[in-house]
């Protein structure tokens, strides 16, 4: 078979791809929506949401199905999800969910730089009952849902992620190549060349703290998560930052790194000079080192 005949056929099934996805796209969205219960989760903040709730000013709710941190190809697909989310908060609500707990999710969404949000189905039948746990396996996809003038919710389309599909770019990319993408494994660790992951979390001390808290949000633009007397969560593209009231003359910027194994981590740090200055547990410390740095150490596996 000639090159010139290869590369007809090609674009001749590109072609016949485009049509069947737009085929496929007007039978989706004749799909009569099925009325669905508000069911509640759990965020990676540890505060109680409803379905509803998750829509927040939006008539329509895209809620991936992730199978959880101990999946790395799961973890690709939300890699890919975190780039494109503020794309898609445009037009829909987006959240993505996994059996997680909420604790694990936040430190891995940390670590991952993810920013979107997530809530934990560890503790409903949500999974379960939309068609994503199969004889007993989770399974990983997107559920559509509109709600009505009336809070009722309606469940639409629903498809499953799998290598080669649409939701995962890599794998596009890959199937360019001569070699495909059927060999490859994604990993979970972000750099190969270095134990430490450093996360989208920054905590900063500030004296004023009403008046920080005032310039942040209303001329930095940050919103606002939550807040108390001694400490405020503001988020801005995608990194959080903690503000602190510290009534000491020098304040401090920290940090945030996620490793595998605290302790030969730790051990590390401390024969190169650093110090550990605050203990929360056996795997989260907070570190100064010798050269001006402060930065909080956590275990994630």
């Amino acid at each position: 078979m000639s090159q010139t005949h290869v590369m007809s056929e090609i674009q001749k099934l590109e072609l016949e791809i485009i049509e069947k996805k737009r085929q496929l796209s007007e039978l989706r969205k004749g799909i009569e929506g099925e009325q669905v219960e508000n069911y509640t989760f759990v965020t990676s903040h540890q505060k109680p949401v409803t379905l509803l709730e998750l829509f927040g000013n939006k008539n329509e709710l895209l809620v991936v199905h992730n199978m959880g941190k101990s999946c790395s190809y799961c973890t690709m697909w939300a890699d890919g999800f975190s780039s494109v989310y503020h794309h898609i908060i445009k037009k829909a609500s987006f959240v993505v969910s996994s059996p997680d707990s909420p604790a694990d999710q936040e430190n891995f969404a940390a670590e991952r730089r993810w920013i979107f949000p997530m809530v934990s189905t560890k503790e409903n039948s949500f999974k379960e009952d939309l068609g994503f746990v199969l004889e007993g396996m989770n399974y990983p996809g997107v559920s559509v849902f509109t709600r009505d003038e009336d809070g009722k919710i309606f469940h639409h389309a629903k498809t499953f992620f799998g290598p080669g599909d649409d939701f995962c770019s890599v794998w596009s990319f890959f199937d360019l190549l001569p070699s495909g993408y059927e060999e490859y494994r994604p990993s979970k660790k972000m750099n190969e060349k270095t134990p430490f992951q450093l996360t989208n979390n920054i905590a900063i001390q500030v004296q004023d703290y009403e008046k920080a808290r005032q310039f942040y949000e209303q001329t930095l633009g940050m919103e606002l998560i939550e807040t108390n007397e001694t400490e405020t969560q503001f988020t801005l593209n995608g990194t959080h930052f903690y503000m602190e009231k510290c009534e000491d003359a020098k304040q401090k910027v920290f940090f945030e790194f996620a490793v595998e194994d605290v302790d030969s981590i730790k051990d590390s740090l401390l024969h190169q000079g650093c110090s550990i200055t605050k203990k929360y547990n056996e795997k989260s410390l907070m570190i100064e080192d010798p050269y001006g740095m402060n930065f909080h150490l956590f275990e994630s596996k």
